[in-house]
């Protein structure tokens, strides 16, 4: 370590392009995609909540709602206070409907399945992508944009999300993990930030020392104690004070505020599925269209399988009906496999079932993946071997697939990866398993 025992040097930074992909409003979004109605009024989505009761927590709440004083992580009975339903202020004379909102459940499997979608994209951008959550993850697209190129790249990474998909997302660009978070929560909603190489500690300087990547509420009520309220403020304090106060966690905050981050984008485990997905212009019912959409799809994904050594052992489809109708179906076989003419051929066997239904979009997807250098099974014995379901859900539970464990550390101990470093994230909504 050089003589200032805060720093790390020269070398601290990786030379990489990093992007961080934040979906706005994620649960409230999803919602509004089955329900367009609800576009630009006030939406709760609450976990523990049913129709008409006031029980649960607010798991988020849109930025309409937010103006009535509705916060993540408040109770349900609060936020009706301050929101009452729309149903009931049509019913009570001294309630005013311009003043309400809307309720949701939570409804995680869906969640997930607009999710999937999301990721495929991210997947499709990046050859390294981490997956911190369901609404957020890291892009190292280092080999894949120069600089003067990523803004563009950024935004057309938004409009594709917007328009295959339906939801919104923020996207921070930046030479380190830390400062693309940053630059990601910096203009939301829709937000696009670049902070290019050498201007990182300048962009950070007149932030909240909250805004820096893992202090919590109380470091950031600590810090405040000392004296130090920005970020700018951390990036210039004595090391030595502040690592009496909090140990080697403080400097490696400080080392956050300077613009100096170690680390490099890595992937969190190995995926538990594999998927690609794509839109019709419009719905159709041409069967045709619909096959030759599944055929493409299969190669890609047939293609991507091999490329990362994965056999898989189910082979599914994705088909949405108008306005936003999830189908799936799924066929399981005996061993993992890697035979791209299977591949295809199941899928469209499965996409029968739609041949007469408006689509709007389709997917395919392997699953059951299975890394490890074995044989693969015999196509023998296939025939009569489905395992198809007849509920209408893949055979695998969708919550599972391709889905990293999220980041919701609290303030101690300090959070080494790169996951929310605060029970909120700044977008306002509680990640799942604070409920569970």
């Amino acid at each position: 370590m050089s003589g200032d025992l805060g720093s790390l040097g020269a070398d601290a930074t990786p030379d990489q392009v990093v992007c961080h992909v934040d979906m706005d409003c994620f649960y409230a979004a999803c919602e509004r995609l089955r329900e367009p109605a609800l576009e630009g009024q006030p939406l709760v989505v609450g976990m523990g909540y049913e129709s008409d009761e006031a029980h649960g927590a607010v798991a988020t709440a849109s930025y309409e709602a937010r103006e009535f004083g509705v916060e993540s992580a408040m109770a349900i009975s609060e936020a009706l206070e301050r929101l009452p339903r729309k149903v009931e202020a049509a019913r009570d004379p001294e309630l005013d409907v311009e003043e309400a909102g809307f309720y949701r459940p939570v409804d995680l499997d869906f969640y997930n399945e607009v999710a999937d979608e999301v990721k495929a994209i991210l997947h499709d951008a990046a050859e390294v992508v981490r997956e911190v959550s369901i609404d957020e993850a890291y892009l190292d697209v280092t080999d894949r944009v120069r600089w003067d190129e990523v803004e563009t790249f950024a935004r057309d990474l938004k409009e594709r999300i917007e328009a295959e998909v339906g939801v919104a997302a923020s996207v921070g660009v930046a030479p380190t993990m830390s400062a693309a978070k940053i630059a990601s929560d910096y203009d939301k909603p829709d937000g696009l930030v670049v902070v290019e190489p050498g201007e990182v500690r300048e962009f950070l300087a007149p932030l909240d020392v909250a805004e820096i990547h893992n202090v919590g509420p109380v470091t950031a009520r600590q810090l405040r104690d000392m004296g130090i309220e920005t970020a700018g403020d951390l990036a210039a304090a004595d090391p030595e004070r502040v690592r009496d106060t909090f140990g080697e966690r403080g400097l490696e905050v400080r080392r956050y505020a300077r613009g100096e981050d170690p680390r490099e984008v890595t992937p969190v485990g190995e995926p538990k599925s594999l998927s690609r997905e794509s839109a019709f212009t419009e719905a159709t019912d041409d069967s045709e269209r619909k096959r030759e959409k599944v055929r493409a799809l299969a190669a890609d994904v047939a293609d991507r399988a091999q490329r990362e050594g994965a056999l898989y052992r189910t082979i599914g489809i994705k088909v949405v009906t108008p306005p936003y109708d999830v189908n799936t179906r799924a066929e399981s076989l005996p061993g993992p496999v890697d035979d791209p003419d299977l591949l295809e051929s199941t899928a469209l066997d499965l996409l029968e079932e739609f041949d007469d239904d408006r689509v709007r979009k389709l997917g395919v997807r392997v699953s059951k993946l299975d890394f490890a250098e074995s044989d693969q099974a015999s196509l023998a014995g296939f025939e009569g071997a489905s395992g198809e379901d007849s509920g209408g859900a893949d055979a695998d539970d969708p919550a599972e697939d391709n889905r990293a464990d999220g980041d919701a550390g609290t303030d101690d101990p300090v959070d080494d990866s790169d996951g929310r470093d605060a029970p909120e994230s700044p977008d306002g909504q509680r990640s799942l398993r604070d409920y569970e």
